[in-house]
């Protein structure tokens, strides 16, 4: 070998260990870049020509790859809704154009956001993939964006259960006149029901006390809520009848007749009012409404319609299920998160702005739900920082700068 080719090997390892300094110094920009994994630099051999006694003599180094290390990085707490980090493996699916090529990529980066359609999308406005969901939160379909609706729909009541005691002792004031209900009752309350719009209205109930544990109750409305009412008379809705056992246990119910036409609203409204768990009627133990001495009250009211809500907020479980809260009081599921994981992820091919795309020495991607297989489970409200350790990078850029050198030396 001459000394001209000497001159080359000493300038493949400058050029090898620069390429090299440079993945080091790489790593180190991005130290604080949010779900940036760090590359290490992979030398291969050069040979040169063969010797008189056939040997082949080594021709300098070149740098051959760089390896993505793909280990956990540590979490930064961010309190943003849409800020998500993975806990073990895995990858977010983004769908969209970057650099000029359409296609679907894959992030640890999980800083998310809504734009003005309300899909979910990265801060280059990638979207975010994911599986649309039943009302129990389970995914439904294949993959696809995640839209984050804005508004919670209203929902027409069809239940009413109250709790409540009713005084054995207030008895007198019956029969019932629905045109004088305050004076023909022995007790009155009031509960919030509503309409297919959303609309609140204010039901009147009032208790007649027939005597021997026999009640009878009326719900009532004003009439100008109602098509056919009249302004300032009350209208009734739904009635029935009461009966308790000697031990003041609620043993037979009645629902006699239910239809409301709200003003606007979904005609012939059928509410079902329930007062507990009666003996007889339900098969029960009696429980819910009673009849014991003491003042009447209400103890419990519940039913399951509501008002149209706005979207306030989201939570995301560790599952990847994404759910709104409204300002109607609501928590819907609306989409679950799809995590992606590969054969050979460190096979991945970068793409820059944190994203990797698949290759064929990575394999396709395999879409599922956080937590099954090898994916790790999703943390809300935290960011995934760089896996770059710091003290290590120093060390291999001394390790580089040191080889450099030499090299230079070679040359001289």
């Amino acid at each position: 070998m001459s000394i001209w080719s000497s001159l080359y090997t000493g300038r493949s390892g400058l050029t090898a260990h620069g390429d090299a300094i440079n993945v080091v110094g790489d790593n180190i920009a991005n130290v604080s870049t949010v779900g940036f994994k760090s590359g290490s630099a992979n030398f291969n051999d050069i040979l040169g020509q063969r010797t008189n006694g056939g040997q082949n003599l080594g021709a300098g180094v070149k740098m051959g790859s760089v390896s993505q290390a793909f280990g956990q990085g540590s979490f930064l707490q961010s309190g943003g809704s849409l800020d998500y980090a993975i806990q073990g493996g895995g990858f977010f699916e983004v769908a969209g154009e970057s650099d000029g090529i359409e296609g679907n990529y894959y992030t640890r980066n999980g800083r998310f956001s809504l734009n003005n359609e309300g899909l979910m999308v990265n801060q280059d406005g990638l979207r975010v993939q994911g599986y649309q969901v039943d009302a129990n939160g389970d995914a439904v379909g294949g993959v696809g964006d995640i839209e984050i609706s804005g508004q919670s729909p209203p929902v027409a009541t069809t239940t009413a259960d109250m709790d409540l005691n009713l005084d054995p002792n207030e008895v007198g004031a019956g029969p019932f006149d629905p045109l004088d209900p305050v004076n023909s009752s022995d007790y009155q309350t009031s509960a919030t029901v509503y309409d297919s719009l959303g609309n609140a209205h204010d039901v009147q109930m009032f208790f007649t006390n027939n005597g021997g544990g026999a009640f009878e109750w009326h719900a009532m409305v004003e009439g100008d809520e109602l098509n056919g009412g009249t302004p300032g008379v009350l209208t009734e809705i739904a009635d029935g009848t009461l009966a308790f056992d000697t031990n003041g246990n609620l043993d037979t119910e009645t629902l006699n007749a239910s239809s409301a036409d709200f003003i606007g609203a979904t005609a012939g409204q059928s509410i079902q009012f329930d007062f507990g768990d009666a003996i007889t009627t339900d098969g029960g133990n009696g429980s819910g409404s009673s009849m014991v001495a003491g003042a009447s009250t209400v103890e419990s009211f519940d039913q399951d319609g509501r008002e149209p809500g706005d979207l306030i907020d989201v939570v995301t479980s560790e599952n990847g299920t994404v759910s709104g809260l409204y300002s109607n009081g609501e928590t819907e599921p609306l989409a679950k998160l799809a995590l992606a994981s590969f054969r050979a992820p460190e096979n991945l091919r970068r793409e820059g702005d944190q994203l990797w795309s698949a290759s064929r020495d990575s394999g396709q991607a395999l879409l599922g739900e956080a937590g099954t297989s090898n994916r790790g489970s999703v943390a809300s409200g935290a960011l995934e920082g760089s896996n770059v350790d710091l003290g290590d990078e120093l060390v291999t850029l001394i390790a580089y700068q040191r080889a450099f050198q030499a090299n230079a030396r070679t040359i001289s």
